[in-house]
């Protein structure tokens, strides 16, 4: 009995598609942002499927502002598409608060929790659980092309001014034909031109909603930023500006056709990487600018973090986290360095990172980006309700901060002018504020 017993349990086996003391295989359906380190991770998970054999992943890479509304409607609907969402600081502590997510407290012994730099590690937390496992983290700076600085006679101050960059650009494009002076984002979106726009206004002291939940598209701040905006982009500008967003404007800097770029600290290992930069000798990195000389709100830093989160209806929750804490660890740094150099590894998750003589002595951006993410403070303040620096951490925002892109976008391509773009994101979002209970 016990022959037959055994003859029949491995038929069962191979009719399930497994063999008798093997476990049965998972595949973990992975959604993802198509960002160069993103693209890098998925180069290298087959140091991950060798370790764990019973684990498989089928990646979702997916534009920016695509993977946005894929993964939110997936999860607010328990779609369940996706057993691991790239997510970011904006959506954690929302979708945690619903109970969407489900909380990364099984990383493992060696994962160290507590290495993660604190900033990032609070960002994506709800009430000292983490709830999703930073892959990447940044904050804004500026990139700027050394050899056309020195050719135009110009010097770029420790804390550059948006007067001081609109002339850097003016100078420059009128000495080069087949360069613009400046790239900047200006496809719509709230992670999109908004974020870029958001901080620019926060450099002039405007927030998007002032104390009483107030929208400030009429203000002084968003007024003088938008317009200043909208000139360095038509005039100094590439062409269809409306339509780039971050890749877009990092292959025109990789092209060398821009003089300048301010956007996320993650950029610079890409612009200094000589296989896939053609100006990578000629960087230089400054803070993110100001829009006077004493910078209010805290220099208008950005803070996020591209992240990975299992969503609460996950049915393969045990394997999501066994590659959540692979893809986020220490020893995938390592991994990366040893196969890309260590000023390639994704910047801003973890302190040791910083403390690594051979990631700092590579990597000329590193001091610059760790000051940029420290520097940045989301947390609710006297002249701003809302945690968030670049966005608005309400449910709301992700609606009408794209709605309000969509404005910007066409005051950038000329079919409307900054006042008309304004005054309509001015309306929409008091009338967003109104319906959602903020105004009364």
């Amino acid at each position: 009995m016990r022959h037959r017993f055994s003859l029949l349990a491995a038929c069962a086996a191979m009719l399930a598609g497994t063999s008798v003391g093997a476990s049965a295989q998972e595949t973990l359906t992975i959604a993802t942002v198509n960002n160069g380190d993103m693209i890098r991770m998925q180069g290298l998970t087959d140091a991950f499927t060798e370790q764990h054999p019973d684990i498989q992943l089928n990646w979702v890479t997916l534009e920016e502002n695509v993977l946005r509304q894929r993964v939110t409607t997936d999860i607010a609907t328990n779609g369940g598409q996706f057993d691991i969402m790239t997510i970011g600081t904006y959506e954690v502590p929302i979708w945690a608060e619903n109970d969407w997510l489900l909380p990364l407290d099984n990383l493992g012994d060696d994962y160290d929790v507590d290495d993660l730099i604190p900033a990032i590690r609070e960002a994506l937390s709800k009430d000292g659980t983490l709830y999703a496992a930073p892959f990447y983290a940044e904050s804004a700076m500026t990139l700027y092309r050394t050899d056309l600085f020195e050719a135009a006679g110009i010097e770029m101050p420790e804390a550059p001014t948006w007067d001081f960059i609109a002339d850097a650009a003016r100078q420059i494009s009128e000495a080069n034909d087949d360069v613009y002076g400046i790239c900047l984002r200006g496809k719509p979106g709230w992670g999109e031109n908004m974020a870029f726009l958001g901080s620019m206004a926060r450099s002039y002291g405007a927030n998007y909603f002032d104390a009483s939940w107030q929208p400030q598209f009429d203000s002084e701040g968003w007024t003088t930023a938008v317009t200043q905006y909208v000139d360095m982009m038509t005039n100094y500008g590439p062409p269809g500006a409306a339509s780039n967003g971050f890749n877009e404007n990092l292959t025109l800097f990789n092209q060398g056709r821009c003089a300048m770029w301010m956007d996320a600290t993650v950029a610079a290992s890409f612009v200094t990487n000589p296989d896939e930069s053609q100006v990578a000798e000629n960087v230089g990195f400054a803070p993110f600018p100001c829009g006077v000389e004493n910078c209010p709100n805290q220099g208008a830093n950005w803070l996020w973090a591209w992240s990975l989160a299992i969503p609460a209806g996950s049915q393969k929750a045990e394997a999501a986290e066994t590659f959540i804490s692979w893809a986020t660890s220490k020893a995938y740094l390592e991994l990366v360095a040893e196969n890309e150099g260590w000023s390639n590894v994704p910047p801003g998750t973890r302190t040791s990172l910083y403390e690594n003589e051979q990631y700092t002595s590579e990597a000329p951006f590193a001091e610059q980006t760790l000051a940029a993410i420290n520097n940045a403070d989301p947390s609710i303040t006297d002249d701003k309700p809302y945690v968030g620096l670049q966005f608005a951490a309400i449910p709301e925002f992700q609606g009408l901060g794209t709605a309000v892109g969509q404005q910007m976008a066409a005051a950038v391509s000329g079919s409307m002018t900054v006042e008309q773009a304004l005054q309509s994101a001015q309306q929409a979002a008091v009338r967003e504020m109104t319906r959602a209970g903020y105004i009364q």
